[in-house]
């Protein structure tokens, strides 16, 4: 692997391995916003926020949705420790929609100062990013 010019990438969540592959470049939301990452990369560790996660394989990208967790960046690998994580192929869209009309219809019924707004709005980002990776 030291001489392959390829990264491994690890995603995992509670319930398990999401998926290990030799990837040529991978991207994701950090806490700080998008980052992205080659071979050789300077080592670190970043917060992970709801968003997509792509990585490339030759020509071909490929998209998981990850709910949070961290990543931790090596010159050779990338692991993610999501708290929920999907790859596209996954992705139930008719679950994921419902998920949307479900927080949209709530927000609706918050205000800014309501406890439950945070995770609602959460549960909204959540849902659109299902949709986003899904869609490709």
């Amino acid at each position: 692997m030291e001489d392959s010019g390829k990264i491994r990438l690890r995603v995992v969540s509670p319930h398990g391995k999401i998926l290990e592959a030799e990837v040529d470049e991978v991207s994701a939301q950090g806490a700080w916003g998008a980052f992205g990452v080659l071979p050789d990369h300077t080592p670190y560790l970043v917060r992970l926020e709801i968003g997509p996660l792509w990585y490339r394989q030759g020509e071909q990208i490929h998209y998981v949705a990850v709910a949070g967790g961290i990543a931790e960046v090596g010159p050779r690998h990338v692991t993610v420790l999501a708290e929920a994580a999907e790859t596209a192929e996954e992705i139930d869209v008719e679950r994921a929609k419902e998920a949307k009309a479900r927080a949209e219809r709530r927000l609706r019924e918050l205000t800014l100062d309501d406890t439950a707004y945070v995770q609602v709005e959460a549960a909204l980002k959540r849902a659109l990013t299902r949709l986003s990776v899904a869609s490709g």
